[in-house]
């Protein structure tokens, strides 16, 4: 398994409308995004600067993405 990349909160909101998630609401300093496809997902991400690899795994396996696309490139 690779190692994540370091992200920033707009570097995950990102990658999550790349693949069918839309903000539905940002209240502070967190968006709240969601697919309806897979029965509706809804993931809250941190706009923070730089999310720890704990609360990107957590966002990872709530929007059922792949992991690879939260990796380094080798």
């Amino acid at each position: 398994m690779a190692e994540l990349r370091v992200l920033s909160g707009n570097d995950v909101v990102e990658i999550l409308t790349r693949h069918g998630f839309s903000v539905v609401r940002q209240k502070g300093s967190h968006a709240a995004l969601r697919r309806q496809e897979g029965g509706g997902i809804t993931v809250i991400v941190p706009l923070h600067r730089e999310l720890r690899s704990g609360t990107l795994q957590s966002i990872i396996r709530q929007s059922k993405l792949d992991r690879s696309l939260f990796e380094r490139d080798r």
